[in-house]
């Protein structure tokens, strides 16, 4: 089925028997390559780094922002820990001045969220992104609306953020509870689903490091039309 298909083709048997969908944000529900990489780029240039490609960033995306860019440093000579601090301050600039040029919804990803509304699935989005830049960039997108709450990397607190259950466990509790399932494309994801007890979905177009097969998801889609049959699938 194609990625664009309509919410009346998603809208199969199998979606509501969960009452809960919780999206991971980047590489899932949205491309934010096109920005993140132009923040990273922004610092390393500035520092007179060699700069980085779309594929180079996409592998360093999944763990937050100071993960992000400690990557970008390192692939280029390291970088102290005082000298870090600033470098990383000033990519947070100038990302949240810059949050939304590039980035767009994956094809599907919006159809696929309206149909599951519309047969009563509560949506969330559970993200490593700071919750302040996740709403900022859903709130432009449009997104912000179909989403009972976005939780980020900060909002727990130190420690709480994927692979940590904590956030998962938050999710379900702020949706008024229920069955639930959790789409992503990164280890982290599917590590804080299992922690939580929750199946996921791994997304093949999204952010990988690696091979999606090897995530250990309970299922895989490589395009939002086949969203309701992997949920179908999930025990």
């Amino acid at each position: 089925m194609a990625q664009n298909a309509p919410p009346a083709a998603l809208a199969q048997p199998g979606s509501r028997r969960f009452d809960i969908i919780g999206f991971d944000l980047d590489g899932t529900l949205v491309d934010t390559s096109g920005d993140l990489l132009a923040a990273v780029n922004h610092v390393l240039g500035d520092a007179g780094r060699p700069l980085l490609g779309t594929h180079e960033i996409k592998a360093m995306i999944g763990g937050g922002a100071r993960h992000m860019l400690a990557l970008g440093l390192e692939a280029s000579g390291g970088v102290s820990d005082a000298d870090f601090r600033p470098l990383y301050k000033q990519m947070l600039r100038y990302y949240a001045a810059n949050i939304c040029v590039h980035s767009r919804p994956f094809p599907g990803a919006v159809e696929a969220m309206d149909a599951l509304a519309a047969q009563g699935v509560t949506l969330a989005v559970v993200t490593n992104k700071f919750e302040s830049l996740a709403v900022d960039l859903l709130g432009q997108l449009g997104l912000l609306g179909r989403l009972k709450t976005v939780i980020g990397g900060d909002t727990l607190g130190p420690g709480n953020a994927k692979p940590s259950a904590a956030p998962i466990i938050e999710m379900i509790a702020r949706c008024g509870g229920g069955r639930a399932a959790f789409i992503g494309d990164s280890i982290y994801d599917i590590m804080a689903a299992k922690a939580a007890g929750v199946p996921s979905i791994a997304v093949s177009f999204g952010f990988l490091h690696g091979p999606v097969e090897e995530l250990g998801a309970d299922a895989v889609i490589n395009g939002w039309g086949e969203l309701p049959v992997a949920l179908a699938s999930l025990r």
